[in-house]
């Protein structure tokens, strides 16, 4: 589609002013990059604003309970080879965000946006989205969100009869059964560390079956598709089965699978995997995570992880020990509120590592250290951990609103 024609209506110009206009209070009052308010505001003055926006662009949706932000960004960078991409890149994923974002593309061909699980459905209806990239559904937020084979049924529900291209992991049970409903779906085998919301079938509720790599249920026949991409080690296989090298400066297994399903999805574009993943090299940092900065003589590395799947993948990454590790958990509304989490992960994986607690919620996360048998110091902010650390680079680990602190904190 060409970007020259204007969809908007004057009264659809008018609340992308407004917006912005408030999107720049926000900012000017240190309240943050003001996307939501700037949103909000828009969507109140045009309520089809959304839609309109979306109407000149080539929309492809990511969602999934982790890596949805950096599989955003790892697009955006594949795409950005067959034109320009508007995106929103700091994850605000929720309509006013992705609201905010769209504002700002009017010369863009193609949009990547990040979409919170609960909202696929709604976004997709909005957008008509060309592609969707589905990644992996895992229990969050317990608080807020749906039970995950609840998410899972949603999701289902509004795929179905989709015109979009559907890129899904095969390797998760719940996110192919949600893509099934869906008449064109190519199937990557991304691979799931985290299989502990999967050991039911979500078709019949019988037992799956899980030898090596595959799952069957052995009821009804629900069954793991033949993939057509897949993750091999270091390289992305695409559907000729030409082995491509995934070179990121990004760490750890998940995302090299996030590289596989941005593959995937470029090629629905036109972009050759060798030219999306040498793309995808230029990207260091995604909203902080992975960043490496210096803070009182030291040197930490910031993790981003927010629920068992995330700390599970994320323990996998970290540098052996005896690495100190820095743990911070807060239980704020963006977070949930409920921490009941934090006994799904295997914190026995840190054994060796000097471990260092903080946050909110910093007694919740002791107790459950103590239980598995952790050697670990309770400290009142980052300063005192970071003094109390011993020498090496610093693993620091938090959950969503504990990761911003620490960043505001550091000045990244």
């Amino acid at each position: 589609m060409s970007g020259n024609s204007d969809p908007l209506t004057p009264r659809a110009k008018l609340a992308v002013t407004a917006g912005k206009a408030a999107a720049a209070v926000s900012r000017a009052a240190g309240r943050g990059s003001g996307s939501v308010i700037g949103g909000r505001v828009a969507l109140k003055l045009d309520p089809d604003l959304l839609a309109r926006l979306a109407t000149h662009l080539d929309v492809i949706l990511v969602s999934a309970t982790n890596g949805k932000t950096t599989t955003t960004r790892l697009i955006a960078e594949a795409l950005g080879a067959a034109g320009p991409v508007v995106s929103n890149a700091l994850g605000a994923n929720m309509p006013a965000g992705i609201t905010s974002a769209l504002s700002g593309g009017s010369e863009a061909k193609y949009a990547v946006i990040e979409v919170d699980e609960k909202y696929l459905s709604g976004i997709a209806r909005d957008t008509d989205p060309k592609c969707i990239a589905l990644l992996n559904l895992s229990r969050d937020q317990l608080d807020r969100a749906a039970e995950t084979r609840m998410m899972a049924e949603h999701w289902r529900e509004g795929l179905a009869g989709s015109k979009a291209v559907v890129i899904a992991n095969a390797d998760d049970p719940l996110v192919v059964w949600a893509a099934s409903s869906s008449p064109n779906v190519v199937w990557v085998a991304a691979g799931q560390m985290w299989k502990d919301d999967a050991w039911s079938c979500p078709s019949c509720g019988g037992v799956m079956q899980r030898p090596g790599d595959d799952w069957y249920c052995g009821e009804c026949g629900f069954r793991r598709p033949t993939p057509s991409w897949a993750l091999s080690g270091d390289h992305v296989l695409d559907p000729h089965g030409s082995a491509w090298p995934i070179h990121l400066q990004l760490p750890g297994r998940a995302n090299k699978a996030n590289a596989a399903s941005s593959a995937a999805v470029a090629a629905v574009f036109g972009v050759p995997p060798q030219v999306a993943l040498e793309r995808m090299y230029q990207v260091q940092a995604v909203a902080g995570r992975y960043d490496v900065v210096q803070f009182m003589q030291r040197e930490l590395r910031l993790l981003l992880a927010k629920n068992p799947a995330g700390w599970l993948e994320t323990f996998s990454l970290i540098d052996p020990p005896p690495t100190p590790v820095i743990l911070s958990v807060n239980a704020r509304g963006a977070d949930g509120t409920d921490t009941s989490w934090l006994w799904d992960v295997d914190y026995t994986q840190l054994t060796g590592h000097p471990i260092f607690v903080l946050g909110d919620r910093k007694l919740d996360l002791a107790v459950r250290l103590e239980v598995a048998n952790q050697q670990f110091q309770v400290c009142e902010n980052l300063d005192q951990a970071v003094q109390l650390a011993p020498p090496g680079r610093i693993e620091v680990v938090a959950n969503y609103t504990a990761f911003q602190d620490l960043r505001r904190r550091v000045g990244n």
